[in-house]
């Protein structure tokens, strides 16, 4: 039982109800007890963490990627919180509880840049990807100078390898090394641009998934 010194206007002294009363160095000061959760797992629950978890494994070998691809809605969040948020909303496939991230709709990228045109991308050579693309500058604001962005995911490994300002938009092709422990594993492609002074970015896009070599 709680107690109530020096009259009512007094502090109180332990637990009134779901109030809990204190003193901290002669201060005294009130807290509500947290609600009690009847059920802290319910299906709900369990789902949005397992959707959670599986957009974290994918996003966190991209961080540096991300913090170019998504800085332009890092507005009071995160780069990497934008790219949790978009993901989850909308790359997320599966039903419960075997839920995965659909590569196919993910971004790693997200601006107004100009993309991709006619993006591809070949991992029969081995320890290297090949990246090409259709020069398309001077369409909207595509420019000569804009940078390639080229990733290299490796679900199994939970791994990447990607290149932040690549060849330039004129350039049509960028390749990258991969190691030699991905041979034989699956892996997924991404390709966006960024502008020269990094001020700008496009929407990524996904080039498919291959076997490593």
């Amino acid at each position: 039982m709680g107690k109530i010194s020096q009259g009512i206007l007094g502090g109180i002294s332990g637990k009134v109800g779901n109030v809990v009363g204190a003193s901290w160095k002669g201060i005294d000061y009130l807290r509500i007890m947290p609600s009690k959760v009847a059920n802290p797992r319910t299906v709900g629950q369990v789902n949005q963490r397992t959707k959670f978890t599986a957009t974290l494994e994918f996003l966190q070998p991209n961080l540096e990627f991300l913090k170019k691809g998504y800085k332009n809605l890092a507005i009071k969040k995160t780069a990497f919180n934008a790219a949790m948020s978009y993901v989850l909303n909308n790359a997320i496939t599966g039903s419960a509880p075997n839920f995965s991230v659909d590569y196919s709709l993910a971004l790693v990228s997200k601006g107004t840049l100009t993309g991709v045109l006619n993006g591809a991308m070949d991992d029969s050579t081995p320890g290297q990807v090949d990246f090409t693309w259709d020069d398309n500058s001077g369409e909207g604001n595509a420019a000569t100078t804009d940078k390639a962005m080229v990733l290299v995911y490796n679900p199994s490994k939970k791994e990447s390898v990607y290149i932040l300002e690549g060849a330039d938009r004129t350039a049509g092709a960028e390749s990258v090394s991969i190691p030699s422990t991905y041979a034989g594993d699956t892996i997924e492609m991404y390709m966006a641009f960024i502008s020269e002074d990094g001020s700008k970015v496009s929407n990524s896009a996904y080039l498919g998934s291959g076997t490593a070599s």
